[in-house]
């Protein structure tokens, strides 16, 4: 048994004006047994460990919503392309040449980068999603994994097969840390009876359906051509909604899409940086949020973003609403929330998100005793407009240290840096 307090300024996302200048959280195990001010834990709660943090904001772990971690292979490998080109003539052909242990160390690069940002838990969608998942279980992050399936491509029934697979092996591994889902690619490479098999398939296993969703106007065009509606209308028509499902960017909606995915009740991961890079547009997040779409927020890969910093999507995000919307949409508090406890209701994670008893110990801590967050008049303003992945102390998942005083426990990251340098170049220079 494991008992560890940690102390400090506590931010326990339970709402807006919950905050504990002087607080506590007290973990047992996996789980965190109480939440309150410096001093209002049990005595008959005996830690093995205290963290004195007076001046770290205490909060629970970033949620990424969208992203494929592998992909610091391609970092900055195909910068300045629209998606479509990007894709077919880089990043797929990169991509087919990747091994199962490339795989593997791209995404312990990835998750080395989120621990040291406060990203504890991310949605993941690639290939050989076992060794993706084998990183998770050794980084000891959680992971929402989910196999991508492009059903156009000669290996579309391999992939769902390994999907399944993936299911049945690791669904619920590493004490629940692991979650996995199906992952279609996206409607333009999916055809629509691929896309019912998949479904039919996600309710067999009970497991929920993530998907690239009007991400493009190219994208919407090609549908549009193809079945006289919209992708979101066509994904209704062959019946992918209905249960768990995630669908990230949505930056193309009409009215009707946006009722849809409130009536279907599904989420959306919303990528601001990916969607600016592309020039993919703007995604209409205050419609969705007044239609009750519930919205996480991501990074997707860092081929397009170029980095999987949370706070840096938040700073994005909140500023591209207000170019659109005016300076008060979207404050502060609110888009915390969409990285932390919406992010992991939209991923289906019911005990994730927050500081509470009964919830996971995901928890970082961010140095607040620095220039640049002096003077403190709003905490989650500084958050959102003035920290940077830098200011991450330390950083507990499922009761866990992964890194205490912005040392990282669980992995030799240089080792994992020299790898990925390695492999990486090594596939580059076989074009």
């Amino acid at each position: 048994m494991s008992k560890l307090l940690i102390r400090g300024m506590v931010l326990p996302m339970t709402g807006e004006e919950d905050f504990f200048p002087e607080g506590e959280v007290a973990i047992e195990n996996d789980k965190i047994i109480h939440v309150g001010s410096k001093g209002s834990t049990s005595q008959d709660f005996v830690p093995d460990r205290v963290l004195e943090y007076n001046d770290d904001v205490i909060m629970p772990g970033f949620v990424n919503t969208h992203t494929h971690a592998a992909m610091t292979l391609l970092r900055s490998y195909a910068d300045d392309l629209p998606l479509m080109t990007w894709l077919q003539t880089k990043i797929w052909p990169f991509e087919a040449k990747l091994t199962d242990e490339d795989i593997y160390w791209g995404t312990m690069l990835a998750l080395g980068e989120m621990i040291r940002s406060g990203t504890t838990t991310m949605l993941d969608m690639y290939s050989f999603m076992d060794k993706v998942a084998d990183a998770v279980l050794e980084a000891g992050t959680r992971g929402v994994l989910a196999r991508g399936l492009i059903g156009n491509a000669p290996n579309g029934e391999e992939a769902l097969a390994e999907g399944i697979e993936l299911v049945n092996n690791y669904d619920g591994a590493g004490n629940g840390r692991i979650k996995v889902m199906l992952g279609p690619h996206a409607p333009y490479t999916c055809n629509g009876e691929y896309l019912q098999k998949v479904k039919k398939e996600a309710d067999r296993l009970g497991v929920g359906i993530h998907i690239h969703l009007s991400e493009t106007e190219d994208e919407i065009n090609t549908i549009r051509k193809e079945t006289g509606k919209t992708p979101v209308q066509w994904l209704e028509e062959l019946g992918v909604f209905g249960g768990h499902v995630v669908a990230a960017h949505c930056v193309h909606l009409t009215e009707e899409d946006r009722k849809i995915l409130a009536k279907n009740k599904v989420a959306v991961a919303h990528n601001p940086e990916s969607n600016m890079k592309l020039s993919s547009g703007t995604a209409p997040i205050m419609e969705l949020l007044e239609e009750g779409v519930l919205v996480g927020l991501g990074t997707d890969g860092v081929s397009s973003n170029n980095n999987l910093d949370m706070f840096g999507e938040m700073r994005s995000a909140a500023f591209l609403q207000k170019l659109h919307k005016g300076a008060a949409a979207l404050p502060a508090y609110e888009i915390l929330e969409m990285a932390t406890i919406n992010g992991a209701k939209a991923l289906g994670l019911e005990n994730v998100g927050m500081l509470a008893p009964g919830y996971k110990a995901d928890i970082i801590t961010i140095d607040f005793d620095q220039p640049h967050f002096y003077p403190r008049f709003s905490v989650p303003s500084h958050l959102v407009y003035v920290a940077h992945p830098g200011d991450v102390r330390t950083v507990v998942v499922d009761g866990k240290i992964l890194m205490e005083e912005k040392e990282l426990k669980t992995m030799d990251i240089m080792k994992v840096c020299d790898e990925v340098e390695k492999r990486a170049k090594k596939v580059a220079e076989s074009f």
